[in-house]
């Protein structure tokens, strides 16, 4: 596991934290005008955070591995 693999989780974390962020604007542009949809939007976003959160602790434990 080298920089590669730093740099790969690094791109998917952005990723992921890019499209988080789109949901969660959504969902709070949504939330009066069309509640499912808000749900929808927030409902993905809470999943999308669990995967950040996963990536940030594998992330950590890359930085640490390479020191």
């Amino acid at each position: 596991m080298g920089m590669s693999r730093l740099s790969q989780i690094r791109a998917y974390k952005n990723h992921l934290e890019k499209r988080y962020k789109q949901l969660i604007e959504k969902s709070n542009a949504y939330k009066f005008i069309d509640e499912n949809e808000s749900d929808i939007a927030a409902f993905k976003a809470m999943r999308i955070r669990t995967k950040l959160d996963q990536i940030s602790y594998l992330d950590d434990g890359l930085l640490q591995s390479l020191v």
